[in-house]
């Protein structure tokens, strides 16, 4: 039934304390769990990007995407996401241009438009500039990959005559991503595809693309899925509840949810997954709940799964993902 959908990964290679492990054997290792889902008949392995973050989150997810290409074969790779306001443009089109040239046109570039303070800071940037950055720099991301001069003129940006060489036979998607209203229009009315997080915004993603007359073959929903799926998802939950607890109060904290000073963490982990994005589905209720989502939404192009919880072993998430695979997977196929 959904032989047009594509079933992924999710990395966000986050190492926190109390669980951290060495960092060359940690990313070694995860680069083999990336390729052995590919050989267990994932699609796609999808990046994230935060940065100055205690626990590693990939503060450099294309040079990570260069490594999975010499990796892997056939997977499709992308970003969910990064922040594409404290970037600048260029250096950000030649670097996605030369990742779309290395693995034979299997690199899209999913984009945010971002919510941490202190990253902006960082780059000289204003939050209140959000909305202009972000799409100033889709526009000359786009030009950039044409192989024509540039010349663009905006609110944040001046760029002259000037060309972004080798342009990639095979330029890159961009989707957008975002949970606001006005993101999911920005995702309608520009993007190649929606980023969607824990299924919020599908159905503000259709209407926008309804309002903004976007032709069908320019729609596509592509799915960060955070459901705990095993055997005994209850156990499988339990099991994994300080790295979600973790998870969860990370992100608020950060101001993914809201302003962090009006958005209360989760006290317990019980509570993060009764009142979070997770749900806990077996290999039946996924496929019943994947297939519903499917059907629903014909514009899914993608559905991927976290790879693992921050501070969860390699080895317990692939586990994990094996099971996905063998009793998940063929089904929804």
């Amino acid at each position: 039934m959904s032989d047009k959908v594509n079933f992924g990964i999710w990395c966000d290679f986050r190492n926190p304390e109390p669980w951290a492990v060495p960092y060359e054997p940690f990313y070694r290792d995860a680069l083999d769990q990336i390729a052995a889902a590919e050989g267990m008949g994932f699609d796609s392995v999808w990046l994230t990007e935060h940065h100055y973050c205690d626990d590693g989150y990939t503060p450099s997810p294309l040079v990570i995407a260069a490594a999975i290409a010499s990796r892997t074969e056939k997977m499709r790779i992308g970003t969910n996401l990064i922040v594409l306001p404290v970037h600048d443009p260029i250096r950000l089109a030649e670097d996605a241009a030369t990742l779309s040239i290395l693995s034979g046109g299997r690199f899209d570039l999913g984009v945010g438009i971002g919510y941490r303070q202190m990253e902006f800071d960082q780059a000289g940037r204003q939050l209140k500039h959000r909305p202009s950055l972000i799409e100033e720099s889709i526009e000359i991301l786009r030009r950039a990959w044409t192989g024509e001069p540039i010349n663009f003129s905006g609110k944040r940006f001046e760029i002259g005559d000037i060309r972004v060489t080798p342009a990639p036979p095979n330029p890159p998607k961009i989707f957008i991503g975002g949970m606001a209203p006005p993101a999911i229009d920005r995702a309608a009315r520009i993007g190649d595809g929606f980023l969607s997080t824990g299924g919020l915004g599908h159905d503000d993603y259709v209407a926008s693309l309804a309002s903004n007359n976007t032709a069908d073959d320019q729609a596509g929903i592509y799915a960060g899925c955070w459901a705990i799926i095993a055997a005994d998802p209850e156990a499988e939950a339990a099991r994994l509840g300080d790295y979600i607890l973790y998870q969860s109060n990370e992100y608020i904290s950060w101001g993914a949810f809201g302003p962090p000073e009006e958005t209360p963490l989760f006290d317990d982990a019980k509570s993060a997954i009764e009142n979070g994005l997770y749900e806990l589905w077996d290999a039946d209720m996924a496929v019943e709940k994947l297939s519903a989502m499917i059907e629903t939404y014909p514009q899914i192009k993608d559905i991927h799964f976290w790879s693992r919880f921050p501070g969860e072993s390699i080895e317990s998430g692939t586990q994990r993902l094996s099971y996905i695979a063998s009793e998940v997977l063929p089904r929804l196929r």
